[in-house]
Parts: structure tokens; sequence; C-alpha cells
């Protein structure tokens, strides 16, 4: 049982922290790719600009760098503490 319970259940190699690495990359990818979005459509619809889209622009930037800056932050933590 207990050789069941580690190979399921127990720590992983250094290897495992990649995955939080590339969901960093692609998070940031989508954080850069919102901000090219808000401002070109800002530009192109400026005279239509209201107090939802400036709450929705400030919600999609927020929620996608913080994506991205959680993800860097488990990488950093997991390569630290694998060994």
């Amino acid at each position: 049982m207990p050789g069941f319970m580690d190979n399921y259940f127990g720590s992983l190699n250094k290897d495992a922290c990649m995955y939080f690495y590339i969901l960093s990359i692609i998070f940031a990818f989508v954080f850069l790719m919102a901000i090219v979005s808000v401002v070109t459509f800002g530009i192109k619809n400026y005279k239509k600009l209201d107090f939802m889209f400036l709450m929705n622009a400030t919600f999609l930037l927020f929620n996608t760098f913080l994506a991205y800056f959680v993800n860097r932050l488990l990488h950093t933590m997991c390569v630290n503490s694998v060994h």
C-alpha cells in the first residue's frame, strides 16, 4: 500500500515544474494580446467608450496578468522546493 500511495500521491521530480513554466508563457502571451486588443478597440471606438467598457477592460487585464503572475510564482516555488 505505501508503494501505491507514493506512486500516485508522492512528490514529483523537478521536470514537473515545467507545467507552470509553460502556463506562465501562455498567460503572458494572452496578457499581451489582451493589452493589444483593448488598446486597438479603444482607438477604433474612441467615441463609444463608456464606463462598462473600462470596467471590462480593467477586469480582463487584471485577470490575465494575475494568471501569468500566479503561474510564474508557482514555477518559482516548485523549482526552489524540489531538489
